[in-house]
This record gives C-alpha cells, sequence and structure tokens, in this order.
C-alpha cells in the first residue's frame, strides 16, 4: 500500500465512528520501489491530501527522509520538497501490518500491500 492510497482511506464507515482519520499505521514490512518521478502529477496531488497524515505515515514507517511539517508556498518550483514528496507517497510501500482505527483501536490487515478493510454486517 503506497502511502498516496492511506491519505484517501478512512474508517468512517464503521459503526459509532465520526471521522476515522486519519488511519494510524503498524508496519511489520516496508519497501521502497522506484517510480518514474512526474512532478506535475505530484504538484497537482498534494492539495488534494491531508498533509498532517502523510507527514504521520511518513514518520509511522520511518521514512520521513527529510520531508517538511508543512508544504512550502512555493511547493510547485520548489523541486526538492516534489522529489521528497514523491518518494514518500509514490516509492515507500507498506507490505504488510495493520491500519489502525483512531477512533476504535480495531486493526485492518495489510497483506502483500493490500489493505483489507471489510467488516461484516454488525460492524457497518
Amino acid at each position: 500500500m503506497k502511502l498516496l492510497t492511506h491519505n484517501m482511506l478512512t474508517s468512517k464507515f464503521m459503526k459509532g465512528v465520526t471521522q476515522g482519520f486519519p488511519l494510524g499505521i503498524m508496519a511489520s514490512e516496508v519497501k521502497e520501489v522506484e517510480v518514474d518521478y512526474n512532478p506535475e502529477f505530484i504538484s497537482r496531488m498534494i492539495p488534494k491530501l491531508e498533509w498532517n497524515a502523510v507527514y504521520q505515515a511518513a514518520e509511522s514507517v520511518g521514512k520521513l527522509d527529510g520531508l517538511p511539517k508543512e508544504i512550502p508556498a512555493n511547493m510547485e518550483t520548489d523541486e526538492t520538497f516534489l522529489k521528497k514528496a514523491h518518494h514518500v507517497l509514490m516509492e515507500v510501500e507498506v507490505i504488510s501490518g495493520n491500519l489502525i482505527c483512531p477512533e476504535t483501536g480495531r486493526k485492518f490487515p495489510i497483506n502483500n500491500g493490500i489493505p483489507n478493510m471489510l467488516l461484516n454486517e454488525e460492524g457497518v
């Protein structure tokens, strides 16, 4: 699971959960996979993301690698920032571990890079 994907997941669909975001990450295996750098894509995605959650996710998997806590005002032209954001969002992958609901503590397993967020009927 790429950290870009993580930023779009929530457990809000569960009974009794009002926000369900950001999900915590307990990673048991993380790998880095090289992906072609596309600064236009990254600069268009960043405004759509919850940056604090990106930062927390990178920190929780030990891959901050100099990522700033806040988005620079000139981020569209800041090549260093865009490359760091690209690395964290596109190249860092959680292979196995758990996503954790911030409100209930429920764990959702990640296996082979795929988060399983299915619930049985009473959980919805």
